[in-house]
């Protein structure tokens, strides 16, 4: 059997269409809670901190010299993305909670 028609088979089965749409959407998914992050829920926790942004908060490790720009350490942005990891990482623990319990056995009593 040739590559080009093991690849078809392969393309062609259900499996991979399903992953491809799946990872699309969670790239949506992704751009849609990163702007909920940085948007919305970030600036409102900013301002009753004391009127922090956290998108600017770092750590200057060397300063500017002539040309070349400051080494910061950027503190801020990953807490934003560990705030952005946390409800991706919620939402599907939900989703997978939600189709778990759509798939048990409700036809087996229960003793």
């Amino acid at each position: 059997m040739s590559i080009a028609k093991e690849f078809q088979e392969f393309a062609s089965k259900g499996n991979v269409v399903d992953m491809a749409v799946g990872i699309i959407i969670g790239g949506a998914f992704g751009k849609i809670v990163t702007s909920l992050v940085n948007d919305v829920l970030m600036p409102p926790i900013g301002l009753l901190i004391g009127g922090m942004n956290f998108s600017e908060l770092a750590l200057t490790l060397k300063p500017a010299v002539g040309e070349a720009p400051a080494v910061l350490l950027k503190y801020g942005l990953f807490i934003q993305s560990f705030v952005d990891f946390l409800i991706v990482a919620w939402a599907i623990f939900m989703l997978i909670k939600g189709m778990n319990y759509l798939r048990r056995d409700k036809s087996a009593p229960k003793a």
